[in-house]
């Protein structure tokens, strides 16, 4: 026994001494993170890259670093300046910094339990007593309770609500780079619907010098009117396609506008060129996705949340411990209160407990119970769900790469082709129906070319998403108890 221990028990009554000893315990589990399915590499990563591959190592949390401009890879100034205006003006990235702060005062509400509640009351009164005799009165009166955290409910409610502060920080994390990808995807699909519309204007205006060519052989008598038909539909088809992309771009524009907090009217992109080239991105390993996903962090930090709940249910079993001192003055006329009013003080220690509830206490712990438990499923699902999209989009990447090449060709031999249908007509060889299907393979080949970019461009924005934003690392600054910052700071485990 210690010589605190010693001078507690002869100091006070046994029962509260020993209860006083105990304060040092929290019931409940203490929390430790769940195992969660993570394979050693992913599946579709390319072998002959082995960078890709690497050695599994066990997951070190890192989601309290800052990710990197991740969209600077792209090296497009027009998507670096919206990207800036999304963080600032982004009304969901606002609700979600909103409820982060919400969480705040929640933990700063649940601390605020460790410590004794004070207050002060002041009071006049007159009666009349049964003698006929007039009563006055004026009290001053300072009052304390403190409910001991013997066996540490507030500890474990605190414990929860700076978890739960922690999965709002990693939430809004999460909003942020979602919105930010989703405004990536939203651009360069608009910079591909751009590409189209040019593409759709120079084949408009290569169907119409088609059209007055067989328009002044038919004149001359050396095309049928059919001929003059053919061209006449292929040229409006085109036209009618030329003026559906741009309903297309229109509405990816509205949409970049209110992803960065503008109405639609307020904002306009003018027409930007397109690069067919997608940057490759790089995979992390998959411990990596665990340390970087900020849904993944706040998934964990629910379940270490819940968990602690079950220590707050648990330690209703238990009787509270409160202390409780007041102190003050009181006098019956104000002329004494001036002189010499009456001092009052009272001190005092209690303890409660319920002996009978219709198991409600029983239940709540079992409440609790399934909620951890539902919270850990979520969290193992969360996870199979983060490889399921690094692994889609991995197997995107890969395979469109190889589509493109062969598209690419395709494309090669489709303006080959043309090239010499075009010769052969103009030497009188071949017939209006042989030019007119060049025509339209061609325009369909470069066409599937575009879009084949413009998902390779999805694939590396929505792969980067997956990987949690990156791969590059700075220290972050904030946390649970200061100002919301941009990215995570999901803090220590």
């Amino acid at each position: 026994m210690t010589a605190f221990s010693r001078l507690l028990t002869h100091a006070l009554p046994l029962p509260l001494a020993c209860t006083l000893l105990l304060a040092g315990c929290a019931v409940g589990p203490d929390y430790q993170r769940p195992d969660a399915p993570v394979s050693e590499s992913f599946k579709e990563a390319d072998a002959a890259t082995p960078a890709w591959r690497g050695d599994w190592k066990p997951a070190e949390p890192q989601d309290a670093l800052a990710r990197a401009d991740w969209w600077t890879v792209f090296g497009d100034a027009q998507l670096d300046a919206l990207m800036a205006e999304v963080q600032i003006s982004n009304q969901n990235i606002k609700a979600a910094e909103a409820q982060y702060r919400q969480a705040v005062a929640s933990l700063q509400a649940a601390r605020a339990g460790f410590f004794p509640t004070v207050d002060a009351q002041a009071g006049a009164s007159r009666a009349r007593g049964a003698s006929g005799n007039t009563l006055n009165g004026q009290n001053l009166t300072l009052g304390a309770t403190w409910e001991l955290d013997v066996w540490g409910r507030v500890r474990r409610q605190v414990e929860s609500s700076e978890a739960g502060a922690q999965a709002s920080e990693a939430d809004l994390a999460s909003t942020l780079l979602s919105t930010q990808a989703t405004l990536a995807q939203s651009y360069f699909l608009l910079r591909v619907a751009d590409a189209q519309k040019a593409l759709l204007d120079r084949t408009v205006a290569d169907y119409q010098k088609s059209l007055q060519l067989v328009q002044n052989q038919y004149a001359a008598g050396t095309a049928q009117r059919s001929d003059v038909l053919q061209s006449e539909t292929q040229l409006k088809s085109a036209q009618a396609q030329q003026i559906d992309i741009q309903i297309t771009r229109a509405q990816l524009e509205h949409a970049i506008a209110v992803l960065v907090g503008k109405p639609p009217a307020a904002l306009s992109l003018a027409a930007g060129e397109f690069r067919a080239a997608a940057p490759r991105v790089p995979a992390a390993l998959p411990s990596q996705l665990l340390e970087r996903r900020p849904d993944i962090g706040a998934a964990e930090r629910r379940m270490a949340s819940a968990n602690a709940q079950i220590g707050v249910a648990q330690a209703a079993y238990y009787p509270t411990l409160s202390l409780s001192a007041s102190g003050g003055l009181t006098a019956s006329t104000l002329a004494r209160w001036m002189s010499l009013p009456d001092r009052i003080w009272s001190i005092g220690g209690g303890l409660a407990g319920t002996l009978f509830d219709g198991g409600a206490r029983r239940a709540a712990k079992a409440q609790a119970v399934a909620a951890y438990d539902q919270t850990v499923a979520n969290y193992r699902q969360t996870v199979l769900g983060a490889f399921q999209e690094v692994e889609d989009n991995l197997a995107a990447q890969r395979l469109l790469e190889q589509e493109a090449v062969v598209q690419n060709d395709a494309l090669r031999s489709a303006r080959e082709a043309l090239a010499l249908v075009n010769n052969r007509y103009r030497a009188g060889t071949a017939g209006l129906l042989d030019v007119l299907t060049a025509q339209t393979s061609a325009y369909t080949a470069e066409r599937t070319a575009l879009s084949i970019s413009g998902r390779q461009y999805t694939a590396a924005v929505v792969l980067i998403k997956a990987l949690g934003g990156g791969w590059h690392a700075q220290p972050a600054s904030g946390g649970a108890g200061g100002a919301a910052p941009a990215a995570a700071t999901v803090g220590q485990r």
